[in-house]
């Protein structure tokens, strides 16, 4: 799964990259995207500034309602469900990274891994989108239900990552035609296996549902 992504352009490249509508006026976000915070999405034409996560409204053992937290990750598998049906079926996105990381190594030790197209400085996840009212307009990562041979060794889960040609069928598409596309990549990835620490706050945050 992923927790932390790198999206290094600023929203003209984007916009030119997918050949969209520019629209993310006075867009605030990092260079490393987490749980929480916010990214860049490619949703109804345009490129728009959203939250990563669907609230997840939880409580206590009294019944008092706690912070939500952010479920930034989708599982392939469980798109159907309440919690991601019609947002799949009716708010599908492109998400721009450049780069996704993987925590490896032991506990309290673990390090980034970051994953990346080769010779690509801009790529697309697919992803899903609704408004809410805990985070405002919101998104999440759909994730596939293996990873492939090609990172097994990093991760049991990875991105569903698009090519330019499926990027309409993602968008707007069937369901149907969109479920198929949900599988491992088969291209070449590059992997970088860094000392860089893993922890920090928001990637201990809800990740997959």
């Amino acid at each position: 799964m992923c927790n932390l992504y790198r999206m290094t352009k600023g929203t003209a490249e984007v916009a030119a990259w997918f050949d969209t509508v520019e629209s993310a006026g006075g867009a605030n976000f990092g260079a490393e995207v987490y749980p929480g915070y916010p990214g860049l999405v490619v949703a109804g034409g345009a490129v728009k500034q959203m939250n990563w996560g669907f609230p997840l409204v939880l409580k206590g053992k009294s019944g008092q309602p706690l912070k939500p937290k952010p479920v930034n990750n989708a599982r392939t598998d469980k798109l159907d469900s309440f919690f991601w049906r019609h947002s799949f079926e009716q708010r599908r996105c492109l998400i721009p990274l450049t780069a996704w990381a993987e925590a490896q190594g032991t506990k309290g030790s673990m390090t980034r891994t970051w994953l990346a197209l080769p010779g690509q400085d801009l790529f697309a996840a697919a992803g899903v989108w609704r408004d809410s009212d805990e985070f405002g307009a919101c998104f999440a990562m759909v994730m596939t239900g293996s990873a492939g041979s090609a990172v097994e060794d990093v991760h049991s889960r990875m991105p569903v990552l698009l090519a330019r040609d499926d990027y309409d069928v993602w968008v707007s598409g069937s369901p149907e035609d969109a479920l198929s596309l949900c599988q491992p990549w088969t291209g070449e990835l590059t992997i970088d296996r860094t000392d860089q620490p893993w922890v920090r706050g928001a990637t201990s945050q809800q990740s997959l549902l």
